[in-house]
């Protein structure tokens, strides 16, 4: 049985273990294909994530952390040049009629389910407990994936129904913007 919940202090070190397989710098390189996480994070930033954002959500199964999803005001993100660059294009993208700004929407991600649960409801259950946390912030959600990840972009558009709003480049790299409709259920729920 997996229980979804916010992280709490004392999951610190489980989450940066969990990143640590998965993270780009530090992942076996047979598991890159399967999808990896761009940034880093430290525990300061963590904590920050968790006592200030309420947005780091944690899956458990027999009491071990075996997903995590981040989710946060973009002043929270604005300490990293990627986020920087998407805040200040969010004025040039619509979704679902709505021009994105940084008090209708929050960035979604990074997302880590670790391989021994995957192909099951993990994804769904942290996503939508995460979607319902924080529409009671924020309207819209948006994310984006690397286009050398495509299980990744798989996982977010045809599992969770994620749309491409925008594509976009920084430092070499190719991006997909997705967006979301935080008040949108899953439909398996």
């Amino acid at each position: 049985m997996i229980e979804c919940r916010l992280a709490k202090l004392e999951d610190i070190e489980q989450i940066l273990k969990l990143h640590a397989r998965y993270q780009v710098d530090t992942i076996n390189e047979d598991d890159k294909k399967d999808g990896f996480i761009t940034t880093s994070f430290s525990k300061e930033q963590l904590t920050a994530l968790i006592e200030d954002e309420q947005g780091l959500f944690v899956a458990l199964k027999d009491d071990e952390i075996v997903a995590y999803v981040m989710a946060a005001s973009w002043a929270y993100w604005s300490a990293w040049p990627m986020f920087v660059h998407m805040i200040k294009d969010l004025p040039n993208i619509k979704f679902q009629g709505e021009t994105l700004s940084v008090d209708n929407s929050y960035q979604y991600g990074p997302v880590c389910v670790d391989k021994s649960v995957r192909g099951t409801d993990v994804l769904k259950l942290i996503f939508d407990f995460a979607r319902k946390e924080m529409n009671k912030r924020y309207p819209i959600l948006v994310t984006f994936i690397n286009k050398i990840n495509p299980r990744s972009y798989e996982a977010h558009t045809r599992k969770l129904g994620l749309e491409v709003v925008n594509e976009f480049e920084f430092n070499n790299n190719q991006y997909y913007e997705l967006c979301y409709d935080t008040s949108k259920v899953l439909s398996y729920c």
